[in-house]
């Protein structure tokens, strides 16, 4: 039996495919002869679709917290006043070299 050429199946087909094994109105064997697909790919489909289908509810929210640069620029305002007093109080002490 020769070996079919790699196929890619377009999200909308994968979706259709995968609300049919979660209907559960044919098997898979029946899914996989009646859209050409192998059964192991059905499955992998379907167990995508049930993980994700959440992610469709989320109301739009990302999954990372909305950065505030104001507060990342002061942060670096502090950070780097730091190091000056700090740079400054080093070379009063004779511990650390003037650097230009």
């Amino acid at each position: 039996m020769a070996r079919r050429p790699r196929r890619n199946h377009s999200p909308q087909f994968k979706a259709k495919v995968a609300l049919e094994a979660v209907k559960g109105e044919q098997t898979i064997t029946e899914l996989a002869q009646r859209f050409d697909v192998h059964p192991n790919q059905i499955t992998q489909w379907k167990t995508q679709l049930l993980e994700r289908s959440a992610d469709a509810f989320d109301g739009g929210q990302s999954k990372e917290p909305p950065v505030d640069v104001k507060t990342l620029h002061a942060k670096i305002g502090e950070l780097t006043l730091e190091n000056d007093f700090l740079e400054g109080a080093l070379n009063k002490a004779g511990l650390l070299s003037e650097r230009k």
